[in-house]
């Protein structure tokens, strides 16, 4: 079943506020150290304690270092430690993009300072965690609060918002005020990088709420970040399209760069061949995917392809309720993919790579095992028309 979670970032956002809140929600506290013990062995400890903000009860996550004087990183020392956990690695990989536009750099030299300190690479992929623990399949967020003023950091005192949280802003919604700073690089990178969406509180069935604290109790505004996990309004689901045109990809390469999206989770991937400027043939890559799958997804397109840009948008997926089974004919079984709508069979098609494996084995060509498939489907009465079997 799909969990869809959504972030109340109205009093700002932190990466600690944010594990917080999620902790708060039901992730299992033991299952979050585990995960951030495997990319920070014996560097770090994750405590949490009850405490009231501004009158509210939340629940504080504190990350406390091990090690002395933890060093800072590049993007280059980072992304060995997250190998594997795609998550972490797009939203690290929004923030070295922000803070290499803010500085003039290239993303793998930039110097994350406060961000690459062990607290945050720790806030960051127990926030992964604890998504994952939670079964959360979709992440989406509603206005973020940025605060006003000024903040000291490790290349000076700056204006609030600070420019790389001003970066990680681009095209999202969000307000003003406070008084000093309300959204951090790191907790704003993780709402950019796993939210698929900026909305108000969407229509879902409620099952857990989490309410992560800041260190800050204000009097009068509450220092908090809240997350709202249910399960969303049944219907018609949602899907993420990711698109980036590509002119200097070696052609030989798609084949591999297709299969590996689809077996990272895309529902589907394809090229379409196109013409840029200055006549340069090219190719738009597309992929469907789940919403709790684009940023891993996103970071396999950085990652596979020569792509500096990727475009994303939501779509509307209506899909038939489907099955299948499994016809047997000479030397193995194909199946039947079935497609149904109110309890009768719309489409029926073999399975072509069963096809394909069945006539490598065979010797046969595949044509003819594809209509043999296709008769042992009629002889089974699995046709358009026919009553859908039961599941």
């Amino acid at each position: 079943m799909s969990r869809h979670a959504w972030i109340d970032a109205s009093a700002g956002v932190a990466g600690d506020m944010l594990l917080g809140a999620l902790l708060d929600a039901g992730a299992g506290l033991e299952v979050v150290r585990r995960a951030i013990d495997e990319v920070l062995p014996g560097s770090v400890a994750l405590s949490v304690t009850q405490v009231t903000r501004a009158g509210l009860r939340a629940l504080k996550a504190d990350v406390d270092p091990l090690v002395a004087a933890p060093p800072h990183r590049t993007w280059r020392d980072i992304r060995p430690l997250l190998e594997g956990n795609d998550d972490a690695l797009a939203v690290f990989g929004r923030l070295a993009g922000a803070e290499a536009r803010v500085h003039g750099t290239e993303p793998e030299e930039v110097h994350f300072h406060e961000v690459g300190a062990l607290d945050s690479i720790a806030d960051v992929v127990g926030v992964c965690a604890a998504l994952r623990d939670l079964g959360v399949t979709s992440v989406s967020a509603g206005e973020v609060a940025l605060g006003s003023g000024r903040v000291r950091t490790a290349h000076g005192e700056l204006p609030v918002p600070a420019p790389a949280v001003l970066e990680l802003a681009r095209g999202w919604r969000v307000s003003g005020g406070g008084g000093h700073e309300l959204a951090t690089p790191t907790g704003l990178a993780v709402i950019r990088a796993l939210a698929t969406r900026c909305e108000d509180l969407p229509p879902m069935t409620v099952d857990a709420v989490g309410v992560g604290a800041g260190g800050r109790d204000t009097p009068g505004r509450a220092n908090v970040v809240r997350v709202v996990i249910g399960a969303p309004e049944p219907g018609t689901a949602e899907a993420v399209v990711l698109e980036a045109n590509v002119d200097d990809l070696d052609p030989r390469l798609w084949p591999g760069v297709l299969a590996g999206l689809l077996s990272a989770g895309a529902d589907d991937a394809w090229l379409v061949p196109i013409l840029m400027k200055k006549g340069r043939p090219a190719h738009t890559l597309t992929v469907l995917c789940r919403p709790d799958r684009a940023a891993a997804l996103r970071a396999r397109i950085f990652r596979d392809t020569s792509t500096l840009g990727v475009r994303e948008g939501r779509r509307s997926k209506t899909a038939l309720p489907r099955t299948s089974r499994d016809v047997t004919l000479a030397g193995g079984t194909v199946a039947i993919k079935i497609g149904y709508a109110d309890g009768v069979i719309t489409q029926a098609m073999p399975e072509f790579e069963d096809v394909a494996a069945l006539a490598r084995r065979t010797g046969r060509p595949e044509h003819a095992v594809l209509h043999e498939a296709l008769a042992a489907a009629a002889a089974a009465g699995l046709t358009p028309g026919s009553a859908a079997p039961k599941n």
